[in-house]
Protein backbone atom coordinates (compact mmCIF):
# COMPACT_ATOMS: atom_id res chain seq x y z
CA UNK A 1 0.00 0.00 0.00
CA UNK A 2 1.23 3.07 -0.61
CA UNK A 3 1.76 6.11 1.24
CA UNK A 4 -0.91 7.74 0.27
CA UNK A 5 -3.28 5.58 -0.05
CA UNK A 6 -2.63 4.94 4.06
CA UNK A 7 -2.65 8.29 4.33
CA UNK A 8 -6.19 8.43 2.87
CA UNK A 9 -7.42 5.75 4.58
CA UNK A 10 -6.07 7.30 7.75
CA UNK A 11 -7.98 10.51 7.09
CA UNK A 12 -11.19 8.49 6.12
CA UNK A 13 -10.59 6.48 9.55
CA UNK A 14 -10.57 9.81 11.21
CA UNK A 15 -13.41 11.22 9.90
CA UNK A 16 -15.29 8.35 10.75
CA UNK A 17 -14.09 8.28 14.22
CA UNK A 18 -14.89 11.95 14.72
CA UNK A 19 -18.32 11.56 12.92
CA UNK A 20 -18.75 8.18 16.22
CA UNK A 21 -17.14 9.99 18.68
CA UNK A 22 -20.60 12.10 20.04
CA UNK A 23 -22.70 10.14 22.50
CA UNK A 24 -26.05 10.84 20.75
CA UNK A 25 -23.97 9.86 17.33
CA UNK A 26 -23.47 6.65 18.55
CA UNK A 27 -27.63 6.26 19.95
CA UNK A 28 -28.74 7.19 15.86
CA UNK A 29 -25.78 4.74 14.64
CA UNK A 30 -27.93 1.97 17.47
CA UNK A 31 -30.92 2.84 16.32
CA UNK A 32 -30.02 2.45 12.74
CA UNK A 33 -28.14 -1.18 13.12
CA UNK A 34 -31.66 -2.56 12.96
CA UNK A 35 -32.13 -1.52 9.47
CA UNK A 36 -33.89 1.23 7.61
CA UNK A 37 -35.86 4.09 9.73
CA UNK A 38 -37.70 6.85 9.01
CA UNK A 39 -36.64 9.69 10.64
CA UNK A 40 -40.11 10.47 12.66
CA UNK A 41 -39.33 7.38 13.74
CA UNK A 42 -35.74 8.16 15.09
CA UNK A 43 -36.86 11.69 16.68
CA UNK A 44 -39.60 9.75 18.56
CA UNK A 45 -37.51 6.89 19.60
CA UNK A 46 -34.37 8.89 20.62
CA UNK A 47 -36.46 11.27 22.18
CA UNK A 48 -34.76 14.40 20.88
CA UNK A 49 -35.90 17.51 18.80
CA UNK A 50 -36.02 17.13 15.18
CA UNK A 51 -33.56 19.98 15.08
CA UNK A 52 -31.40 18.04 16.91
CA UNK A 53 -31.49 15.29 15.29
CA UNK A 54 -31.12 16.82 12.01
CA UNK A 55 -27.46 17.95 12.87
CA UNK A 56 -26.49 14.90 13.71
CA UNK A 57 -27.61 12.97 11.25
CA UNK A 58 -25.85 15.89 8.58
CA UNK A 59 -22.54 14.71 10.59
CA UNK A 60 -23.34 11.00 10.18
CA UNK A 61 -24.04 11.73 6.82
CA UNK A 62 -20.96 13.59 5.39
CA UNK A 63 -18.98 11.27 7.13
CA UNK A 64 -19.91 8.66 5.14
CA UNK A 65 -21.38 6.65 8.00
CA UNK A 66 -25.04 7.02 6.32
CA UNK A 67 -27.51 6.75 3.01
CA UNK A 68 -30.75 8.11 2.83
CA UNK A 69 -33.33 8.44 0.48
CA UNK A 70 -36.81 10.69 0.80
CA UNK A 71 -40.64 9.01 -0.37
CA UNK A 72 -42.95 11.70 0.15
CA UNK A 73 -42.65 14.10 2.67
CA UNK A 74 -40.48 11.52 4.73
CA UNK A 75 -36.99 11.15 4.80
CA UNK A 76 -35.33 7.31 5.75
CA UNK A 77 -31.71 6.79 7.13
CA UNK A 78 -29.35 3.73 6.56
CA UNK A 79 -26.02 2.73 7.57
CA UNK A 80 -23.53 2.40 4.98
CA UNK A 81 -22.21 -1.13 5.83
CA UNK A 82 -19.62 -0.42 3.23
CA UNK A 83 -18.08 2.34 5.81
CA UNK A 84 -18.36 0.58 8.48
CA UNK A 85 -16.17 -2.30 6.60
CA UNK A 86 -13.61 0.24 5.73
CA UNK A 87 -13.33 1.06 9.67
CA UNK A 88 -13.48 -2.20 10.47
CA UNK A 89 -10.29 -2.98 8.19
CA UNK A 90 -8.60 0.27 9.35
CA UNK A 91 -8.90 -1.17 12.62
CA UNK A 92 -8.02 -4.72 12.43
CA UNK A 93 -4.97 -3.48 10.15
CA UNK A 94 -3.92 -1.38 13.29
CA UNK A 95 -4.80 -3.88 15.86
CA UNK A 96 -2.24 -6.21 13.51
CA UNK A 97 0.55 -3.97 13.39
CA UNK A 98 0.40 -3.20 17.31
CA UNK A 99 2.59 -6.29 18.64
CA UNK A 100 5.86 -5.41 16.63
CA UNK A 101 8.47 -5.02 18.53
CA UNK A 102 10.64 -1.46 18.65
CA UNK A 103 13.95 -1.05 16.80
CA UNK A 104 16.77 -1.72 18.93
CA UNK A 105 18.54 1.77 20.10
CA UNK A 106 21.95 2.41 18.93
Amino acid sequence: MSVATASLRTENARALLKALADPLRLRVIEALGGGERCVCDLTSDLGLAQSKLSFHLKVLKEAGLLADRQEGRWIYYRLRPEAIEQLRRWLAELGAQCGTPATPCP
